[in-house]
């Protein structure tokens, strides 16, 4: 456990963002591992036929991941005011209602699986092999829940730690499930999803076994279920569905940009898929420091220290954008050579619109690092209203320019789409925090 409300603020948010950042590049460096291997092993064909319905796997997993550190910020909050029977009853309120929750939209998602990918426009010579692949995401839907509940649930009382060795078991079983399903079966890409489900059950029962031993406060019975109090549920589903709203209008708005790319062929297709990878690898720090703002904050409003919410704001501005510079120096030496690496091609249109994706895109990365660090700590005091208007507004001016830009310029159009929306999503963000500061 660590509790945020005291000590230096530049130690401790150090201190907890490393962890997290370690296993979020772990979850990175498995996505890239996973992509080489479908390359390596299936082609670029089943290389295109993941990537065609890679928005929807990331729509997924931010929504639930969007709920879960929702939920998680409420538990955070009674941590902070050392109410430790009220974190008791969030921990059971995140369990059983993500549960609920996953398991209706997962029905509903297979349902209409076919249509959704339709409308995504993905091409018919690889429309088999990607809704065998994605088919198989969406039915393991609830486990991905619980395991992002458990993980989250963990951070909230300042644990760190846990779900980074919690990532560690999970990428290595991942990763033996990728090379056994698709080296030695020869399954196919839905081999990938099979690995990645699995990986994730057999963690989740890891993990939950130690949290429940290792802090008793989280133990739960059946009965614990009728403790649960309307008012915190509402709380944690305000919050819950605003963070997950935040994270899927950002991937509504890919979403829509990936029927556009999908147009363009399957050169660009893997392009775009390599050129995410990368960016994410790039960006999570600004994840780490954003979900650590996230706890910080909401430790520190249920302590009543807005002095300490302020001064952790100013943390996050200054290693955000060191990272910026940093970032910069990677794109501009080693682009090229990162994308044939996870790619495993030779392709030059794809290498050569890749490369034009990353080198542009990051001169403006220091407007995603302020961007990061001012919503995830307004979720943490309670602001659902701000950081979906900002996120509303990437998914409009995505949508916007998928049909305005691209067509009128192709993959160069989709390389501009996010720098423009940034320049507007975060004018909500800063009037809000001015608006704090006075």
């Amino acid at each position: 456990m660590n509790d945020m409300t005291i000590g230096s603020p530049i130690k401790i948010i150090t201190k907890f963002t490393i962890p997290i950042l370690l296993g979020n590049l772990l979850q990175l460096a498995y996505n890239v591992i996973d992509m080489r291997l479908v390359g390596s092993f299936l082609g670029d064909r089943s290389l295109a036929a993941v990537g065609a319905t890679a928005v929807m796997y990331t729509l997924f997993v931010g929504f639930f991941m969007g709920v879960a550190n929702g939920f998680a910020v409420t538990t955070a909050r009674y941590f902070g005011s050392k109410n430790m029977e009220k974190v008791h009853i969030a921990f059971v309120s995140s369990i059983v209602m993500g549960v609920v929750l996953s398991a209706g939209v997962s029905l509903l998602c297979l349902i209409f699986l076919p249509p959704i990918m339709q409308f995504l426009n993905v091409p018919e010579n690889i429309f088999s092999e990607s809704a065998s692949y994605i088919r198989i995401i969406i039915a393991g839907l609830v486990v991905t829940m619980i395991y992002n509940v458990l993980l989250a649930s963990a951070r909230a009382i300042g644990d760190s730690i846990t779900p980074l060795l919690t990532l560690f078991v999970s990428v290595g079983l991942n990763i033996f499930g990728d090379i056994l399903f698709l080296g030695v079966l020869h399954t196919g890409v839905w081999g990938a999803a099979a690995a990645t489900i699995a990986s994730q059950a057999i963690t989740a029962a890891v993990c939950c076994v130690y949290i429940l031993n290792k802090y008793r406060f989280y133990r739960f019975r059946p009965a614990d279920i009728r403790r649960m109090e309307q008012p915190m549920m509402v709380t944690m589903v305000k919050t819950g569905l605003s963070m997950a709203f935040m994270n899927s209008l950002i991937s509504i708005g890919s979403f829509i940009l990936q029927t556009a790319i999908n147009d363009l062929g399957n050169s660009y297709i893997v392009a775009q898929s390599a050129a995410r990878r990368i960016t994410e690898i790039l960006m999570s720090i600004f994840v780490a420091v954003g979900q650590t703002m996230a706890t910080y904050c909401s430790q520190n409003l249920g302590a009543d220290r807005w002095d300490r919410i302020h001064q952790g704001m100013k943390v996050g501005y200054w290693i955000t954008c060191l990272w910026c510079i940093i970032v910069l120096v990677i794109v501009y030496t080693l682009a090229p050579t990162l994308i044939v690496l996870i790619t495993s091609s030779s392709d030059a249109v794809m290498i050569h619109a890749a490369d034009q994706y990353l080198r542009i895109d990051s001169i403006l990365y220091v407007l995603v690092a302020i961007i990061f660090v001012q919503r995830h700590s307004m979720q943490g005091v309670g602001d659902t209203v701000t950081p979906l208007v900002s996120s509303g507004i990437e998914m409009i001016g995505k949508i916007i320019l998928a049909y305005t830009l691209v067509p009128a310029l192709g993959y160069f159009g989709v390389i501009l789409v996010e720098p423009i929306v940034w320049i507007f999503m975060i004018i909500p963000l800063i009037w809000k925090v001015r608006k704090w500061e006075k």
